[in-house]
């Protein structure tokens, strides 16, 4: 037999109390009598009675959930950002939904319009994908926004974006300090607007000094696509003296197909730089230098926008560009530290 959920109302006459004073117990700060609410709190433990937050938040227009909508869950950057927001929005006392946006067919337009069935109080963007129209969807809906690496030109969300253009230029003068002169950059064929905006940094920085960038884009933004464009660019009889990848995955399988397919050393023949600074970019096999994606950062200043809301307090428009710092290790050679 299916068993019901116990009321509000089962609780009240358990108690023998009114209705109200059910609700007036578990609502912080509202005014009750110490008996009343001992009695209410013993029928509830006996009933085994919950409060119902989505029925409370929608009576008050607040549900409470927040909506993240992400690509590559898988990939240990995205995996730790999602972490964070979701420990985070637990201890603000949010819940988390999410809409998983790898595929690129209407199940993504579907899913997201289920959680507007919900009331989701607002949604949170993590990547390049899925098209802009699902922000438009999503401000539609009354949701507040946070668009974390988008260039959506839309008026309503709050953005969070690297300064990728910084990270470019940082890894051109390390390369040069280094002594390399034949550069190239491996790139996804996902063209996410912040791996474009690494890409066109790192082309218009070496650009300053004279020097050509050799540009390769293969598949996703995964380590698989790293070793095709290793034998893509070391095959060339112009082999290039120093790599930038747009993410450490990418990078690892660069390094791996340099290392295993053309004999080359890293970093005597080749340098190389990626950016996130995942876990496995420190390993010993790696030692990559990379860019450090601030995620505390990320995720502080997007609870912080989400909570204040509503109103008149209702926060302005704006979007804050975060810095990546440089975490030099031994895939450049030269000095083994930070270049600002």
């Amino acid at each position: 037999m299916n068993k019901s959920f116990v009321s509000a109302d089962d609780v009240a006459k358990r108690a023998g109390v009114s209705r109200s004073a059910v609700s007036r117990t578990f609502t912080p700060g509202a005014s009750v009598s110490d008996e009343t609410r001992q009695r209410v709190m013993a029928a509830a433990q006996a009933l085994g009675y919950h409060v119902n937050q989505l029925a409370r938040g929608l009576m008050r227009s607040e549900s409470g959930i927040v909506c993240l909508v992400v690509s590559e869950m898988d990939t240990p950057y995205r995996a730790r950002l999602v972490r964070a927001l979701t420990h985070e929005l637990q201890r603000a006392g949010k819940i988390s939904m999410l809409i998983n946006t790898d595929r690129s067919d209407g199940s993504v337009d579907a899913a997201l319009r289920q959680t507007l069935h919900y009331r989701a109080d607002a949604s949170i963007l993590l990547s390049g994908l899925p098209d802009k129209a699902i922000t438009k969807l999503c401000l539609d809906s009354g949701q507040r926004i946070v668009l974390i690496n988008r260039d959506d030109e839309i008026d309503g969300p709050f953005r969070i974006n690297l300064d990728d253009g910084h990270a470019a230029r940082v890894t051109v003068s390390a390369f040069l300090r280094a002594g390399c002169r034949h550069l190239a950059l491996a790139n996804s064929a996902v063209g996410t607007p912040s791996l474009m905006a690494r890409e066109r940094g790192f082309v218009a920085a070496a650009a300053e000094f004279g020097l050509d960038v050799t540009v390769v884009r293969h598949g996703n933004t995964v380590y698989e696509s790293g070793r095709k464009i290793a034998q893509t660019l070391f095959a060339e009889p112009k082999q290039p003296d120093a790599v930038f990848c747009v993410n450490d995955l990418m990078a690892f399988g660069l390094m791996d197909g340099a290392r295993h397919d053309f004999g080359l050393r890293i970093p005597e023949d080749v340098c190389v730089v990626g950016f996130d600074d995942i876990e496995q970019a420190a390993w010993a096999s790696y030692a990559l230098t990379t860019f450090s994606q601030p995620v505390d950062e990320i995720v502080k200043n997007s609870i912080a926008w989400l909570a204040n809301h509503g109103g008149e307090s209702q926060p302005e428009v704006r979007s804050i560009n975060l810095h990546a710092p440089m975490i030099w290790r031994k895939s450049i050679r030269g000095m083994q530290r930070p270049i600002s």
